[in-house]
């Protein structure tokens, strides 16, 4: 992928928008967010000095881009056009070459760029723009495939793997460590995870010896051209179980399944920012909390599920989690008797209401909103 593309990536997709108050952790515990590393850069220039030059000049600001946007929230980017005057070169403390090549006209180089904390932190403040730094406990990632039919959950050390070592998980504010699949991790484990029964993140902790991980499944389907992606656990947050689907593009798995590492990040990241505001359910709850949608697919769906008893709302978000079309869900709040969610699906909420009919439930909508019942 070339370095452009990558950028991209970098810059435009942080899902979960969030409202935050501006956060001071000690300058030990978050000075860490203020590196941005394996950074690609690559230029192009009349001879081979020139052309590095100008690699760590583009890069270094791209990188002070790529730096503001991790630490501050979405719904504040607008406000960085008060600092854009900036140069980062005002602001660096280190380079730090992680690989380079180079030709008599090119050069092409991953990079740390390290920036002064207090420095950013000045700056932003100076401008009124909110930000958080202070990096969450680190969260286990275990990357895995689910493939075949009936479909079976392996461990995978190729693109997907690659997807998530090629992010900067140590510098971001919610670290990440990967880990292999355990061969003690039995299928219906993991079924149980991806249908959010909270038995399969005990065995998961128990075995991992971590409350704290997230298992991160790819089901790649050529035919359709499209990878879908579920992440289940528990971060720092609280327990999670988010599907989203991604489109493979002129058949590039490889560029799909960074996108959708980018996102998956995004999401710890903006659940961490979140609650650190208090806008996000709190952890100690023992419903899932659902990362905030990334935007995508159709048409925005909002109503309230009701149900019975837990088992019941169990198998309806099963069923919804595998209504063909439902993309970006996210359930907002959870009590013992309903739930509020909202999704994104072809055709609105007519085309939701035909698509769940025939799985049993009801969408109707009455003088208060929509509601979702079960037929019986």
């Amino acid at each position: 992928m070339s370095a452009g593309r990558y950028f991209a990536l970098g810059f435009g997709l942080w899902a979960a928008a969030c409202a935050l108050c501006p956060e001071r952790a000690s300058a030990a515990g978050a000075d860490s967010a203020y590196t941005v590393a394996n950074y690609p850069v690559d230029a192009t220039a009349a001879n081979a000095v020139a052309a590095k030059e100008r690699a760590l000049a583009d890069g270094q600001q791209a990188a002070f881009r790529s730096l503001l946007k991790r630490v501050v929230p979405v719904t504040a980017y607008k406000q960085l056009t008060r600092i854009s005057i900036i140069k980062a070169s005002d602001l660096i403390s280190g380079v730090a070459v992680r690989s380079e090549r180079n030709s008599a006209t090119e050069y092409i180089a991953n990079l740390d760029f390290s920036f002064q904390a207090d420095g950013v932190r000045a700056a932003l403040s100076r401008e009124g723009v909110p930000f958080v730094d202070e990096q969450a406990p680190p969260v286990t990632v275990v990357t895995t495939l689910l493939q075949g039919n009936p479909p079976t959950v392996s461990n995978d050390a190729g693109l997907w793997r690659s997807a998530w070592k090629g992010l900067d998980l140590q510098h971001t504010i919610t670290p990440v460590a990967i880990q292999d699949l355990k061969p003690t991790i039995h299928p219906d484990t993991v079924a149980m995870l991806l249908a959010g029964d909270d038995n399969g993140l005990r065995i998961l902790n128990d075995e991992y010896g971590t409350r704290l991980i997230v298992m991160a499944v790819g089901e790649t389907d050529l035919a359709a051209k499209k990878l879908t992606v579920t992440l289940a656990g528990r971060d720092a947050v609280g327990p999670l179980l988010l599907k989203r689907t991604y489109r493979i593009s002129n058949g590039d798995l490889d560029y799909a399944s960074q996108l959708a590492a980018v996102v998956a990040l995004g999401v710890l990241e903006g659940r961490w920012k979140a609650v650190k505001a208090g806008t996000l359910q709190s952890a100690a709850t023992n419903a899932p909390v659902w990362a905030a949608s990334t935007g995508g697919n159709g048409q925005d769906v909002s109503f309230v599920v009701e149900f019975v008893s837990a088992q019941q709302w169990n198998h309806i978000r099963t069923q919804l989690l595998d209504t063909p079309g439902v993309d970006a869900l996210e359930i907002s709040t959870v009590s013992d008797r309903n739930a509020g969610v909202s999704l994104k699906f072809p055709g609105g909420a007519r085309g939701l209401a035909n698509a769940l009919g025939a799985r049993g439930l009801s969408l109707v909508t009455t003088a208060e909103g929509l509601f979702l019942r079960p037929n019986n």
